[in-house]
């Protein structure tokens, strides 16, 4: 079970350190408003009420579809196979630009109201996040195992994911309010470049593991 939680938590991590619109709307309220410090917290309750939604919606589908192995098992390959190929492009990324993140010349267009309808919103308006969950998020659920009738699994599941998500966020949040004015971009290029490489070691784990060990809901 352990296990679950940990890969969840690095699975996440991997995916909120790479810059988005989210983050970008945690580094303007963090900046913007009063207590900018507490933005990240609110943003991520927001985000997590919309992804702990999604989970229940893909569960809830995975089961209409329990007899049908064969969408199963293709699912769980296709997310494994995705995110290899998400590791492959973040990494070929940050090796072919500057990766920097400056905080006072972060500017978010859109939404700029509450923090935790915001956590929805710009979650929602990102196609990427959808795409996630439906091949790679659901394609880890699957290989895992994780379904209603395990529901320590799908708690760990889900508290890992969110804390992947907060112990990149908050930190980010409290240095752009107190005035940081960008992170060191060598140490966050090579942050990236070993998550984009656990991306593929764990994206192709997946792919092979629902193979082996296909799924029994």
């Amino acid at each position: 079970m352990l296990d679950i939680f940990v890969f969840s938590f690095l699975v996440a991590l991997t995916g909120a350190l790479s810059p988005g619109p989210l983050l970008t709307f945690t580094i303007y309220k963090s900046i913007k408003q009063k207590r900018g410090y507490l933005a990240a917290i609110y943003i991520l309750l927001g985000h997590a009420t919309i992804e702990l939604t999604l989970i229940v919606a893909l569960l809830a589908g995975a089961y209409l579809l329990i007899q049908n192995l064969l969408f199963l098992t293709v699912i769980g390959i296709l997310g494994g196979i995705f995110l290899v190929i998400y590791g492959i492009l973040v990494i070929k990324d940050v090796l072919k630009t500057d990766v920097n993140i400056e905080f006072e010349n972060s500017h978010h267009k859109g939404f700029k109201g509450n923090s935790y309808i915001g956590g929805i919103i710009v979650s929602l308006s990102n196609p990427y996040w959808e795409f996630w969950w439906a091949i790679i998020g659901l394609g880890f659920l699957i290989s895992y195992n994780i379904s209603f009738a395990n529901p320590i699994g799908l708690l760990l599941f889900f508290l890992g994911h969110e804390l992947g998500d907060a112990v990149w966020y908050i930190p980010i949040s409290t240095i752009a309010y107190f005035g940081g004015k960008s992170l060191n971009p060598k140490i966050f290029k090579y942050v990236l470049i070993i998550c984009g490489a656990f991306m593929i070691i764990f994206g192709s784990y997946l792919a092979i593991n629902i193979v082996f060990n296909p799924p029994t809901f």
